[in-house]
């Protein structure tokens, strides 16, 4: 049964999707921007800056369900250029030193509302072991 996760602490969904959604087995976190909890877009900040925001929206859908960066079990990053993959990289592994998930960088045309960086995860999310 899908359960949709909601959380004051992550930016507002800005369209017609959930923050996340979960099936008890896993979590699935929608493509989280550089978006403030104010709903402030950091598109004019460095993409190290746009990646650690995305990655504490992510932290914080996370926390809602009583879950962390440590039950990750697979990220995916879109870039709206590649070029920016080691300042992105360098910015991303601060979140996850050891035992990163599996990871997919992808470079695409465009990011939402002009950011540089969207990243979404998939934790496992067995309610039973927390």
């Amino acid at each position: 049964m899908k359960r949709v996760i909601s959380t004051d602490e992550a930016p507002a969904a800005v369209g017609a999707y959930s923050q996340a959604a979960s099936n008890g087995d896993l979590l699935i976190t929608a493509g989280q921007l550089p978006l403030t909890t104010d709903g402030e877009l950091l598109d004019d900040e460095p993409v190290a800056d746009q990646t650690r925001q995305c990655l504490r929206n992510v932290e914080a859908i996370l926390a809602a369900e009583d879950l962390s960066l440590d039950d990750v079990l697979k990220t995916t990053v879109y870039l709206d250029d590649i070029d920016d993959f080691d300042v992105f990289n360098e910015a991303y592994s601060e979140f996850f030193e050891s035992d990163p998930p599996a990871r997919s960088a992808v470079g695409v045309g465009a990011v939402p509302k002009g950011a540089a960086v969207e990243i979404e995860a998939i934790a496992t999310a067995d309610y039973s072991s927390h």
